[in-house]
C-alpha cells in the first residue's frame, strides 16, 4: 500500500461556477455535490403553478435527469415479471429477507426529451437481461444514473451491465455484460468519469471491486478487490455507493465508500493508496460523498449510520469527527460553506452541522420519508421527499422553510438544473419547473 507523505486539496472543481445555461451532465449535476448557481428558479410551484410542461415518462426508474444543450436524458426499465412459480424458485437463492421483485426480462430504455416542449424525441434499448437479479421493491432497476459527456451517454447498471450510447444517432457503441456480483437488493451506485476511464463500484454479497472500463470501447482496464476485513455475514458486505474524484497533494484519487471502510485509490492504476474503517458495522452504502473545507464528508447507511467528516490533510486520512442522530442511510449531504445538511430517510429530520468541528447547530423536522439528495439552487436547498413535497430551506445557522410544493407522485430521483429552471422526476412523470 503507498503511503502517501503529504495531502494538499485542491478541489478546483468546487469553485467553479457554471453560466446559467450550464448543462447537468452526471447525478449531482456538473461538480457532482448538487450544486447549482442559477438565482432565478421559481420558489413555488404546484401542479398548476409555474409548471413550464410536464411529459409522463415510459417504464419505470428512480435515477436522476440529466441536461445536455436543447435535451433532457432519462433512463427507465420496461419490466417482465415472473411468474409465481418462477419468482419462488430464484428466490431460493436468496440469503436475506427483504421484500423482492423478480423479472423475467429487463429493458433499460434511454428517453430524450425536448427541453423546451416536453416532448418525447427518443426511446432507445440500451441493455436487455433476461432473468435478472432481484430487488427490493423500494429500488428500481434504472437507478443507477448515467454520464453524458461529448455526445456518449455512459450507462452503468451494476450486473445488468455498462453500455455507451451515442446521443445523436441513437447507436448503442458498445455494451459489457462481463461483469457481475450478487447485489441482493440490485444495483444503486452511479458511475464517475475520469480521462478515459469509466470507474464505478461491484460491491455484492458474494464479491467486492471497485473497476475501470476503457470508456472507448468497453473493456476492462484494471479491477481491484476490497482488502478490508469484513463482517462475515453476506448481506453486510455489500454496498451501492458513488465514487467521487479528489485532488490531493497534487494528485487525482478515487475516494471510494465500501461497506466498513473508505479507500482511496490511484484512478489510472486502481492501486490502493490508502484505507479508512468507520469504527462501527457501515454497509449497503448509498450517500455520495461530498468534498470541502481539507475534509470529505461520507455517510455509513446501514445498521449503525453515521455522517463521517474524514480529514484528508494529513499522510493518513483520519475521522475528526462522527455524528449518529438522524443520519440518513441514502439521501446524500450537501455542503454549503462551512455549513453540511442532511435529512433522515423516516420522518423528514433535517440536521445542520459545522462542517469542520461536526457540532450540530441544529435539528429540525421537515416532515416525509426522503430518498433522494438535496440541491442548492438559487440561495436555498431543495429536499425532495417520497411523498411529493419539495420543501425549500434557508441555507445558515438558524433553521428557516421558506416554501412548500407539492407535485403528485414520489420523489425518488433528485432534481436537475438547467437555465433557470428545475427539473423533478417523479415515478411516473418529469416536470419542468420555471417561471
Amino acid at each position: 500500500m503507498i503511503k502517501l507523505t503529504f495531502f494538499t486539496i485542491l478541489f478546483a472543481f468546487l469553485t467553479i461556477r457554471p453560466s446559467v445555461n450550464a448543462d447537468w451532465p452526471q447525478w449531482r449535476g456538473p461538480n457532482g455535490q448538487g450544486i447549482a448557481f442559477e438565482s432565478k428558479v421559481p420558489i413555488e410551484w404546484s401542479e398548476t403553478k409555474n409548471i413550464a410542461w410536464r411529459a409522463e415518462l415510459p417504464g419505470r426508474g428512480w435515477s436522476s435527469p440529466l441536461i445536455v444543450g436543447n435535451h433532457v436524458w432519462i433512463t427507465a426499465a420496461h419490466e417482465t415479471r415472473a411468474s409465481e412459480e418462477q419468482a419462488k424458485e430464484r428466490l431460493k437463492a436468496n440469503t436475506g429477507g427483504q421484500p423482492l421483485v423478480v423479472l423475467s426480462e429487463v429493458r433499460i430504455h434511454a428517453t430524450c426529451i425536448d427541453k423546451e416542449s416536453g416532448k418525447v424525441l427518443k426511446d432507445i434499448e440500451v441493455l436487455r437481461k433476461k432473468d435478472p437479479q432481484w430487488i427490493h421493491k423500494t429500488n428500481s432497476y434504472a437507478s443507477p444514473t448515467p454520464i453524458i459527456e461529448d455526445g456518449r451517454m455512459y450507462m452503468q447498471n451494476g450486473s445488468y451491465g455498462s453500455a455507451c450510447l451515442n446521443l445523436k444517432s441513437g447507436k448503442v457503441i458498445w455494451r459489457n455484460q462481463d461483469l457481475w456480483v450478487m447485489h441482493e437488493n440490485g444495483p444503486g451506485g452511479s458511475p464517475l468519469i475520469w480521462n478515459d476511464l469509466l470507474i464505478f463500484h461491484m460491491d455484492g454479497s458474494d464479491n467486492q471491486f471497485i473497476v475501470a472500463i476503457d470508456k472507448n470501447t468497453g473493456k476492462v482496464i484494471w479491477k481491484t478487490k476490497r482488502s478490508g476485513k469484513m463482517h462475515d455475514n453476506p448481506q453486510l458486505k455489500k454496498a451501492y455507493g458513488t465514487p467521487v474524484i479528489a485532488r490531493l497533494h497534487g494528485r487525482d484519487i478515487v475516494v471510494s465508500p465500501a461497506a466498513n471502510w473508505v479507500y482511496g485509490y490511484d484512478p489510472a492504476t486502481g492501486d490502493e493508496l490508502w484505507r479508512l474503517e468507520y469504527g462501527s458495522l457501515g454497509f449497503s452504502i448509498v450517500p455520495k460523498p461530498v468534498i470541502g473545507n481539507g475534509m470529505i464528508y461520507i455517510g455509513t447507511s446501514y445498521m449503525r449510520p453515521q455522517m463521517l467528516g474524514i480529514d484528508v490533510s494529513k499522510t493518513q486520512p483520519e475521522i475528526a469527527w462522527s455524528c449518529k442522530r438522524s443520519v440518513p442511510a441514502i439521501s446524500s449531504p450537501i455542503l454549503i460553506g462551512e455549513e453540511l445538511y442532511f435529512v433522515s430517510d423516516s420522518g423528514g429530520m433535517v440536521t445542520c452541522l459545522d462542517a469542520k468541528t461536526g457540532e450540530e447547530l441544529w435539528r429540525e423536522r421537515i416532515g416525509g420519508n426522503h430518498g433522494s439528495s438535496p440541491t442548492f439552487v438559487g440561495g436555498r436547498i431543495l429536499f425532495h421527499s417520497k411523498d411529493g413535497e419539495t420543501v425549500a430551506l434557508k441555507p445558515g445557522r438558524e433553521f428557516k422553510i421558506l416554501a412548500r410544493n407539492k407535485l403528485d407522485g414520489e420523489h425518488h430521483a433528485s432534481a436537475a438544473i438547467s437555465g433557470n429552471s428545475i427539473f423533478l422526476r417523479t415515478e411516473t412523470a418529469l416536470y419542468k419547473i420555471s417561471e
